[in-house]
């Protein structure tokens, strides 16, 4: 017969990973989406994930005094998840800033989407680059990786083993913000690069031949130019998802060695 008695301190250890796994499920991408994985998904995801996380992580009795005590061992595994979580879900709004650098330079930056799956208004190239990459970095495993990192953070953080250093997640995200600049610029750099020749070219033009409207000939060419280099640079999508898999990567370590 299948024993499942549990004692009370079993219980109370099996509820801090529940709540790091479902702080880590409202953060993290892909799972976090709201119209697209329902709610009752995500719990009974999150409990089924918490349950075989349970078999895994190694059981140590849990300390405290009072129910305030505990209260604080709840918060503490919170947040744990939510910056695991959130440290991966801020590198998909790289592709949204480079979107709206592109669509800028197209002259597409006045037309915007709505996103069912962050409620937000993006524009029309960051949301190709969105649903490229996210069909992408599912093909290639993405979301194995976010769980088998998640497991790995309890060998790191154990339960109640989290240590917030205020100074080192700043320095990882003012790390993240370098690489944020860089990677937007390099996604977005053909149709700058392009852009910026077109825009020589027409200037050039606007002097040989001053009769001509270049205002209304260069926002047509620049839609056609940009949608033009979008269709040529579609080989370019799955480097994209690889630099954006190893910031992924990346942002995990540095978050998870500034809790230990």
């Amino acid at each position: 017969m299948v024993d499942l008695s549990f004692s009370l301190s079993e219980l109370e250890f099996f509820l801090l990973i529940f709540i790091r796994v479902t702080t880590f499920l409202f953060a993290a991408p892909y799972f976090s989406n709201r119209n697209t994985v329902p709610n009752h998904v995500k719990i009974a995801f999150g409990f089924l994930f918490a349950v075989c996380l349970y078999r895994l992580v190694p059981y140590t009795p849990i300390e405290y005094n009072t129910i305030f005590g505990y209260a604080v061992l709840v918060l503490k595994e919170a947040v744990t998840g939510l910056l695991i979580g959130y440290g991966t879900q801020i590198v998909t709004t790289i592709l949204n800033m480079a979107g709206h650098i592109s669509d800028m330079e197209t002259g597409l930056s006045m037309v915007t989407l709505f996103d069912p799956t962050t409620n937000q208004n993006i524009t029309i190239t960051g949301a190709y680059y969105q649903y490229a990459m996210t069909l992408m970095l599912i093909l290639s495993g993405l979301f194995h990786f976010l769980i088998a990192a998640f497991k790995e953070s309890y060998l790191l953080i154990p339960i109640n083993g989290a240590i917030f250093k205020s100074e080192n997640l700043m320095l990882a995200m003012i790390e993240f913000l370098r690489d944020y600049v860089t990677i937007g610029v390099k996604i977005c750099l053909p149709i700058f690069a392009v852009m910026l020749l077109l825009n020589s070219l027409l200037g050039i033009l606007a002097k040989v031949s001053p009769q001509m409207n270049m205002f209304a000939v260069g926002m047509q060419l620049k839609v056609l130019v940009g949608l033009g280099v979008l269709f040529l640079t579609v080989g370019m999508l799955p480097g994209i998802s690889s630099m954006l898999m190893k910031e992924m990567q990346k942002m995990v370590t540095m978050i998870t060695e500034s809790l230990l």
